[in-house]
């Protein structure tokens, strides 16, 4: 049990689930729909990790209003252990936030293959699984939300973090499809597409970056890095793009895209007007 089922009766509390809970977006996105009136199902691969997120959603108000339950986007069992759970307590499902992933990167060539199926059995596979799991419910409700958490990585690729951003533009097509096959049931989609915030992600992408002894990206590897670090370091705090996240969901729109943060619009208004030639010279110019 959850520790909240009999709460689920009420008119007017909608159930979420967010994958990927236990720090950065994740967590923040628990707190905030919390705080805005849904029952949060916060999951993650090692409930243990749950102390950060416990202790923000106490400060918020809101420890109530949040149970842990693990879920690993990559087990198919404990995706359906989690589901059921949910179902089973409250008997329904309004929103699912497909936010679990991390970040690997590389320069392609040293990029092994092992890494690349990683990325995507997580970043994308792990999101079709437990999109497939509670499509079910929402179907028979005629009512409910999918909102995956892409990227603006999704839309421009950008050197050294390949595999990621092969993730997101997957996640872009998946969106797709999935809002025009669910329309019909009264099933939303939405896609959210982050631009860079203070979150783990930066770190532990850090740590999953690639390269061979002696590789002659190295300058080039060396330059993206010291980018990445620099954007993260003066970026927003992932609090704002879960708030930015929350008022998106409030909005019932026709929208599929919702680019969040610092020069997201900018940067795809510029791709979309702007020759490509230029756009890979300004990108270029950002690595000097």
């Amino acid at each position: 049990m959850l520790g909240w089922a009999r709460e689920f009766g009420k008119a007017g509390e909608p159930v979420a689930i967010v994958t990927g809970s236990s720090s950065g977006l994740g967590l923040w996105t628990c707190v905030c729909l919390a705080a805005d009136g849904y029952r949060v199902v916060a999951t993650m691969r090692n409930p243990d990790a749950s102390g950060e997120l416990l202790r923000e959603a106490e400060r918020a108000g809101v420890a109530g209003r949040i149970a842990v339950r693990r879920l690993d986007v990559t087990e198919p069992e404990s995706i359906r252990a989690a589901v059921e759970a949910v179902l089973g307590d409250g008997g329904r499902i309004d929103l699912l936030v497909n936010n679990a992933g991390y970040a690997a990167g590389g320069f392609i060539e040293e990029v092994p293959p092992e890494a690349w199926r990683e990325q995507m059995e997580t970043n994308f596979i792990g999101t079709v699984a437990v999109t497939q799991a509670v499509l079910p419910a929402m179907r028979r409700q005629g009512s409910g939300t999918i909102a995956n958490v892409g990227s603006i990585s999704g839309r421009i690729g950008f050197p050294g973090f390949g595999p990621y951003a092969s993730s997101k533009f997957a996640i872009e097509g998946f969106s797709e499809c999935l809002r025009h096959e669910m329309a019909p049931f009264g099933v939303r989609v939405v896609l959210l597409e982050p631009s860079s915030y203070r979150t783990p992600i930066w770190r532990k992408g850090w740590e999953r970056m690639y390269s061979r002894p002696g590789s002659a990206y190295e300058q080039a590897l060396q330059s993206v890095l010291r980018y990445t670090q620099r954007t993260a370091e003066n970026a927003p705090d992932a609090r704002d793009a879960a708030l930015a996240i929350v008022r998106a969901l409030r909005v019932r729109s026709s929208r599929l895209r919702y680019p969040i943060g610092r020069g997201a619009r900018l940067t795809l208004i510029g791709k979309a007007l702007l020759p490509w030639r230029l756009m890979e010279r300004l990108i270029a110019s950002t690595l000097r």
